[in-house]
């Protein structure tokens, strides 16, 4: 009976050790990745993809994809298909991981720092490998990706031609960002977004130091930076869609913001994430197409680059 006993406490013990060690095992094989840097004295990882067509004599355009707080690279690519975009339009698209457990790109101090050498670092060494047209490429992510996507903007605008924001958790005030160098970017928000609220204030899912900025005043700032008209335009693109855009831009670097009526926090198009978690992801619109779109007509000005 001694042995039954000790025998069914091992097992009730080893039980849960054994169940952490399937789900670390498990969410390893999710956090596929295939490169490596040392940037700042720290290993930091990437997944790269480079499709088929590539050709090494001619300039690649870089897509820079952001995944979001407790992400990782596989679950942006998954999320956003950039993959298909990168196969139909000849494009390289690299997904950089963040830090820690779980995994997010932090929005202050040396931490920030860090993140953006490491992309830094990383263009450096995709434009040392593959022939990378440095006139063309661009940042995006997703929420606190698309966060990471503002810093960049603000930080590397001799590199990065435009960005791409799809529920941008912006964690950092506008006055932050004292680059004056417009920066074209085409935004997408989900007015039932339940994680980055769309008229700002503090949800209890995302508790943060300070409560978030609305989407139309951040966009707003925005159009400010880029030097843009004070009037925008807006017009109905689907029936849960509008598009806000800015015109008359300092250097043509447009400001669109692409709002989804009844939308969650998601990427419009791509694959859809727990609705009982972010709400509903919308099929009226392809995000990353719009975006593809976008970046190729806005490649850097020859005046921003380094």
């Amino acid at each position: 009976m001694r042995k039954i006993i000790i025998g069914t406490v091992l097992v009730i013990i080893g039980l849960p050790v054994l169940l952490l060690l399937i789900a670390a095992a498990y969410l390893h094989t999710l956090n596929h990745t295939n490169g490596a840097i040392i940037t700042s004295g720290q290993k930091r990882e990437y997944l790269l993809y480079v499709p088929k067509s590539y050709d090494h004599t001619k300039p690649t355009p870089l897509i820079i994809s952001l995944h979001g707080a407790a992400g990782w690279p596989a679950h942006q690519r998954n999320t956003s298909l950039w993959n298909q975009v990168a196969d139909k339009y000849g494009c390289i698209v690299v997904y950089p991981s963040g830090t820690g457990i779980p995994r997010i790109w932090p929005m202050e101090g040396e931490a920030l720092t860090a993140d953006v050498r490491f992309i830094s670092d990383l263009i450096d060494k995709l434009e040392a490998s593959y022939n990378i047209d440095p006139n063309r490429i661009y940042a995006n992510g997703l929420s606190n990706g698309g966060g990471m996507s503002f810093a960049l903007s603000c930080t590397l605008s001799n590199r990065i031609a435009a960005v791409g924001v799809v529920s941008g958790a912006q964690l950092l005030p506008f006055s932050w960002c004292t680059d004056p160098t417009p920066v074209p970017v085409i935004a997408f928000h989900g007015t039932a977004d339940p994680i980055v609220p769309y008229n700002g204030g503090r949800v209890w899912r995302t508790p943060t130091p300070e409560p978030f900025p609305g989407v139309t005043k951040f966009m707003a700032s925005w159009a400010q930076r880029n030097r843009c008209g004070a009037d925008p335009v807006e017009s109905a693109v689907a029936p849960h869609v509008t598009r806000l855009e800015y015109t008359n831009c300092a250097e043509d670097a447009a400001v669109i913001l692409y709002t989804i009526k009844e939308g969650g926090h998601a990427w419009p198009g791509g694959k859809p994430l727990p609705e009982w978690w972010v709400g509903t992801t919308t099929r009226e619109i392809d995000a990353t197409a719009l975006m593809w779109e976008f970046f190729s007509k806005h490649p850097l000005r020859k005046t921003h680059a380094k």
